[in-house]
């Protein structure tokens, strides 16, 4: 049997935690927004929802706007400017 490398450990505890927080995100979200005005939750009014969907909006924007810097920056050649110059 091969011994797990160190490297692909961390990636398993990475990946293990990640999904501890999508289920914790998920059980947050099932008791948050239950049935409401019952025993969980409350009700979302329509201005609720319609600020959920202008920050989900304006997230996913800002998110593929700053992606899209980082590969107009790499192409553009603006990264090597960063690199530290040695003398061979």
């Amino acid at each position: 049997m091969k011994a797990v490398k160190p490297r692909q450990a961390g990636a398993w505890i990475v990946l293990a935690v990640l999904v501890a927080f999508l289920c914790a995100a998920i059980a947050f979200m099932v008791v948050g927004w239950g049935p409401g005005e019952g025993e969980r939750g409350q009700e979302m009014s329509a201005a609720g929802y319609v600020a959920m969907v202008l920050g989900i909006i304006v997230t996913l924007a800002l998110g593929m706007g700053l992606m899209a810097l980082v590969f107009y920056s790499n192409r553009e050649g603006h990264d090597q400017d960063s690199e530290l110059k040695r003398d061979e």
